[in-house]
């Protein structure tokens, strides 16, 4: 199932300002802290030296950079967040889906490659793995889309045939070409899944609700059951 969105929907859905939960997304590992840290001391060091050459009248603009500059490790990551939501506010037409889960697999994935000198003086490449959640959903009308995440206990409980919903987003009016999609909900087990999350949480389920849809699991499955696969790799 696919229903339109106005503009004004999808602009309450996805926040043009970051909320907690993408604050959080974009904060990183230590050791994207760390570089965020780094980035400030270099930067106050630099606009320490410029003021140094612009001498004492450049002492309030000075004060306005050093802020900046100090406290980027801290701000970074509501820039970046706010510059994902805005690759999506950008699409002109959206839409909200229902289908099912098709198929859940985990795999084990590279998210970092590092270069290292070993002992020997050689350089060793060293790839950082991570197991993902694969979430493979669909619908009667032949949409296909898969999700991945990092690993939670609580995604245990998902399975096939499991209600999904989502916002996509296209260039065209009649939503036939999809370009991107947000992360997931789960209903039946009030479960978010998505390497990022795009949408306010709270307003989604309004939407869902306002729009009457309901689980109701004999429906799908009569619309069609023999699309889901009873596999978990």
């Amino acid at each position: 199932m696919l229903i339109p969105l106005t503009r004004q929907a999808l602009k309450k859905i996805i926040p043009a300002i970051a909320t907690g939960a993408q604050y959080v997304s974009c904060w990183g590992r230590a050791r994207d802290v760390l570089r965020r840290l780094l980035i400030s001391v270099v930067a106050l060091t630099a606009f320490w030296l410029i003021g140094k050459l612009l001498g004492p009248g450049s002492i309030t603009i000075k004060l306005i950079f050093d802020i900046i500059a100090g406290l980027y490790w801290l701000w970074a990551p509501i820039y970046w967040a706010n510059l994902r939501n805005t690759s999506y506010r950008r699409f002109p037409y959206s839409g909200f889906w229902q289908g099912q889960v098709l198929d859940v697999y985990l795999t084990e994935e590279i998210v970092r490659e590092e270069q290292t000198v070993n002992k020997r003086g050689e350089l060793v490449l060293i790839e950082n793995r991570e197991r993902r959640i694969n979430l493979e959903v669909g619908d009667h009308e032949q949409f296909r889309s898969k999700i991945k995440a990092p690993v939670k206990q609580i995604y245990k409980v998902i399975k096939p045939g499991d209600i999904a919903e989502m916002i996509i987003l296209s260039k065209q009016s009649d939503l036939s070409q999809i370009d991107e999609i947000t992360d997931v909900y789960l209903p039946q087990h009030n479960l978010w899944l998505g390497e990022y999350p795009y949408l306010r949480r709270d307003i989604f389920t309004q939407v869902s609700e306002e729009l009457g849809t309901v689980n109701n699991q004999q429906m799908l499955q009569r619309n069609y059951p023999n699309q889901i696969k009873r596999r978990r790799r």
